[in-house]
């Protein structure tokens, strides 16, 4: 789950798993149940110590082939990089956590210089190599710990292995999709995703369409009754999730869409699985004030749906929501 909007990527998580509220996200996340780390693409994500190892496996040599020439631009080599995961493997040995910030102070004591942009690929290049992960938050800051103590337990597969597991997961939870789809949110190129689907542990389905390929899982399919909605937080996988997000856009509104809400990475309301408008929230004292802003004109059977959708966001935050349709 991508998770660099920690907040949002909470609600991803509640949005797939009803009655979980946001507080029991925060704990499970304290506790190390979830774990946010830089892995995919790369950007930070949601996964679990069962799953980071392996993940790391797949996509940390294809992040480090995307980000040398910022290693370069940074001034970090690779003796640098290897003194500043010794020192943090130091510091946050037993059980320690520390911010980015107290583990820049560190580095810098021992005269590696980590300030900004650099100190920012230095600790990602750490959380690609296995050494930290996050910790627990203190107060509203982030944590590092290390990933040896996080996740003692995380599963161990060779990369063929990994990138089959990964293709099955993906295609289970996102299918049907294309290999560009596949390969655009696993950073992997064309060549090693075409190689992960034919690695899958489970054969997938393929199905031809418009002159493209389309391969499905073993993921479970729902229908609704009557009209639907869902609030989408930001970077949410239901567009992330895919290079091509002409299934679910209405091509008159795909312009609109980009101008009024950032494109693919705003708050979206999508009803009856296509993209009819953008939401926004205001945390008030005792309520949380939800306000969509729709493309078109909404029926009825929309407007209740949208209605039920923001009483779900509500009983997640534990607050009563208030709905403005503006």
């Amino acid at each position: 789950m991508q998770a660099q909007d920690y907040s949002s990527a909470k609600w991803a998580i509640g949005l797939r798993s009803p009655g979980m509220q946001d507080a029991d996200v925060e704990q499970a996340f304290n506790d190390g149940l979830i774990l946010r780390t830089h892995v995919l693409r790369p950007t930070w994500h949601f996964v679990t110590p069962a799953d980071i190892r392996w993940l790391l496996t797949v996509s940390a040599p294809r992040i480090h082939a995307v980000s040398a020439y910022y290693y370069r631009q940074s001034g970090l080599d690779g003796k640098t990089i290897s003194k500043a995961c010794t020192v943090m493997q130091r510091v946050l040995e037993g059980g320690q956590t520390l911010t980015r910030a107290e583990l820049g102070t560190h580095l810098l004591r021992l005269k590696i210089p980590a300030q900004g942009l650099m100190l920012a690929y230095v600790v990602m290049h750490a959380e690609l190599e296995g050494v930290i992960c996050s910790g627990p938050r203190r107060g509203k800051h982030f944590t590092y710990a290390l990933l040896s103590e996080r996740a003692p337990k995380s599963r161990v597969l060779d990369r063929e292995a990994a990138l089959g597991e990964l293709a099955s997961r993906y295609f289970a939870s996102h299918g049907p999709a294309t290999v560009r789809d596949f390969a655009w949110w696993s950073s992997l190129t064309i060549t090693e995703a075409q190689r992960a689907i034919d690695s899958a542990l489970q054969p997938l389905e393929s199905t031809s369409l418009d002159g493209k390929v389309y391969w499905n899982g073993d993921g479970e399919t729902g229908t609704s009754k009557g009209a639907s909605a869902l609030l989408l937080p930001n970077y949410d996988e239901y567009l992330i999730g895919y290079k091509d997000r002409g299934p679910v856009l209405d091509s008159t509104q795909t312009a609109n869409m980009v101008a009024r809400s950032n494109g693919a990475f705003a708050n979206h309301v999508a009803i009856d699985g296509r993209l009819a408008g953008s939401w926004s929230r205001t945390i008030k004292p005792g309520s949380v004030l939800i306000e969509v802003s729709p493309y078109r004109k909404l029926t009825p059977a929309h407007v209740r749906a949208i209605r039920g959708a923001a009483d779900c966001y509500g009983e997640f935050l534990g607050l009563p929501a208030n709905l403005s349709i503006v």
